[in-house]
């Protein structure tokens, strides 16, 4: 696995774990964000020399490195990363696409790696990445997705091809999508108008009674710091999610009632209202600074 030359286009959050998670693995690793062309690229810069990252200037560069390239970039920008690469992509370059996208987009991202000769195929990364690291489950599809995931596997990644039919495996992702992230919104919106009208020591416990599994309390207070952190990218995710719903015939009125809820946390936590939080202070202490505001 040693002669792998890895590209990441994307070197956020994820791509930085995946780099930084792969680079003992393979023989070379390079990294592309656009956030290199403005100031908001020192932070990476100062990454990538602690993780020993190549950082290239342009897709173009990148392409010109990898024989693996992995797209891990916000939802919305899916396609147009596609078409980026696909100006400079390398005929059999493989060209594995992590974003949050639906169905539909993933086939048009397709379409532009494959009419440049390079191979696409499409992963659903099924739950958060900070966790699991390069072990993150993730579900491929295409007709290259068994081959490329024994590769993977080969690497340490924890990956399954699901079928050779492009969709099916950002089809599961999108679905599981609507439920967890809808869950999140639903707990915010529950949980900050029990703790309004004081009356959330009456309203959890019945929910620990319908659902005893679950921590509710401690599972509040991971949505609330999840969203507050991630909240953009989970609204742009779940806009991509009620594309999924729509390209399957049916109005998406939950997905975008929960792209609204999380854009609306994330734009007062870009404000600063949940600044200096303490976190000690559970899932109250989020609801808390919403009813203030």
């Amino acid at each position: 696995m040693e002669t792998i030359k890895l590209g990441l286009i994307g070197y956020g959050e994820v791509g930085g774990i995946f780099c930084a998670g792969l680079k003992p693995q393979v023989a070379s690793v390079h990294a592309w964000d656009i956030k290199l062309q403005s100031d908001a690229g020192g932070p990476l810069r100062e990454r990538a020399v602690r993780d020993g990252v190549e950082l290239c200037d342009s897709a173009a560069g990148l392409c010109a490195h990898a024989d693996l390239i992995i797209s891990a970039v916000t939802a919305s920008h899916t396609v147009d990363v596609a078409r980026d690469a696909s100006r400079h992509i390398r005929a059999g370059t493989i060209f594995l696409d992590l974003n949050s996208a639906s169905p539909g987009a993933k086939r048009e991202a397709a379409g532009l790696i494959e009419a440049a000769g390079a191979i696409y195929v499409e992963a659903g990364v099924m739950t958060s990445v900070p966790p699991y690291g390069i072990r993150v489950p993730m579900l491929l599809g295409g007709p290259r997705a068994e081959a490329l995931a024994q590769t993977l596997s080969g690497l340490g990644m924890d990956a399954h091809a699901v079928s050779e039919q492009l969709g099916v495996a950002s089809a599961i992702k999108m679905c599981r999508s609507v439920m967890i992230k809808g869950l999140e919104a639903l707990v915010i919106e529950s949980y900050t108008t029990a703790r309004a009208y004081g009356v959330e020591d009456y309203v959890l416990p019945t929910l620990q009674e319908t659902f005893p599994s679950i921590d509710w309390p401690k599972q509040g207070a991971y949505f609330y710091s999840r969203v507050v952190q991630h909240g953009r990218r989970r609204a742009e995710e779940m806009r991509e999610v009620a594309n999924t719903v729509r390209e399957a015939g049916f109005e998406p009125l939950m997905a975008s009632a929960t792209a609204e809820k999380q854009d609306w946390v994330a734009g007062l936590a870009a404000q600063g209202l949940f600044d200096g939080i303490d976190k000690q202070g559970g899932w109250q202490a989020y609801a808390d600074r919403l009813i203030k505001d």
